[in-house]
């Protein structure tokens, strides 16, 4: 099986309703403001000076978002639409670097040929001109651009893979699988899961951060999704990175990893999954951990299936939700 096969388990016609029904709340101190487009499933957020630059699942394009509010739309359209588990595949993420950005495309789409732009790292110049930097992925879920290379989070092999911008690949870790605990095995299925037995699930890297020299790693777990069965794991940029350190753990499928302007964690869940009806509305929350004692705070709950969360500025996040929704989260001065 696929590792990352049941990241974002929904059907094409579950994207619209996957941001209905369920209001996200922001925490004391933050107001939050909520931009749906329908028919959207947004994916990657990225900053572009000014603008926001996000990927949209459903439609494969990739969008900057001004001032104005308005997405323009640039770029090719790249494969999209639902890989064979039924998982909305297409360009998972977009970060400018230099004059041009840098695109993750996932899965080939179910009922299309595989092409060059699929499980790639593709970049478009200035001029529009598209190039394929590496398509030695399965599933390149999330990147970041640093120290002239791509650090690329590969979910399906469950790897870290750093690449340069000639396309030489090379893999800095692949993760071990992650144990369960029996009795939260045990709540699951009282009889698959007898009493003692052990259990062990992927990691599934999601998010990925880059902070003070150590590079931070969103590690989903794998199925069946098992509520606190998810963490972040941190390794140097260079050195020794055969040991990962874990940062935080007993969280619910966390997506994404980021710091504020303080240095403080944001980590983002995609919320509980339940057997039968797959990840449950309204239970993605955004943690902030305290820079000294890890302590965690809910900043924003309520999120359906989120993705991304992106540090605007020093009062600002921004949150993408498979339902078409930017959450725009803002703290309030303190008088």
């Amino acid at each position: 099986m696929r590792a990352f096969c049941t990241l974002i388990v929904v059907a094409a016609f579950l994207l619209l309703a996957a941001g209905a029904g369920a209001v996200p709340t922001a925490s004391a101190g933050y107001t939050l403001e909520t931009f749906n487009t329908p028919g959207a499933a947004f994916a990657g957020l990225s900053r572009d000076a000014g603008g926001l630059l996000v990927s949209d699942l459903a439609s494969g394009r990739l969008y900057r978002r001004g001032a104005d509010g308005k997405l323009v739309a640039f770029g090719p359209v790249f494969p999209h639409g639902l890989d064979v588990i039924g998982d909305p595949t297409g360009p998972y993420r977009v970060v400018r670097t230099g004059d041009g950005v840098v695109v993750a495309q996932g899965w080939t789409p179910v009922g299309s040929k595989e092409g060059p732009f699929d499980h790639a790292l593709v970049s478009i110049d200035a001029a529009g001109q598209v190039h394929v930097i590496s398509s030695d992925f399965w599933n390149p879920f999330d990147f970041i651009a640093a120290s002239g290379s791509y650090y690329v989070v590969d979910s399906a092999r469950n790897s870290l893979e750093r690449i340069r911008p000639d396309g030489r690949k090379s893999t800095l870790l692949t993760f071990r699988r992650m144990s369960q605990a029996p009795t939260a095995l045990r709540s699951l299925s009282p009889t698959e899961f007898a009493e003692g037995n052990s259990y062990e699930t992927d990691s599934v890297p999601t998010g990925i951060a880059l902070h003070e020299g150590r590079l931070y790693i969103a590690l989903f777990g794998g199925f069946p999704f098992l509520a606190g069965g998810g963490k972040i794991v941190s390794l140097p940029e260079a050195g020794d990175q055969s040991t990962p350190q874990i940062e935080v753990e007993a969280l619910n499928a966390p997506v994404s990893v980021a710091f504020d302007k303080g240095g403080e964690m944001l980590v983002l869940e995609h919320g509980t999954y339940d057997q039968k009806d797959g990840f449950r509305k309204a239970s993605g929350r955004l943690l902030k951990f305290d820079k000294v004692g890890r302590e965690r705070k809910t900043i924003l709950e309520g999120l359906t299936r989120p993705v991304s969360v992106l540090v605007w500025d020093e009062r600002r996040i921004v949150v993408s939700e498979l339902g078409g929704n930017l959450h725009v989260l803002t703290r309030v001065s303190a008088r």
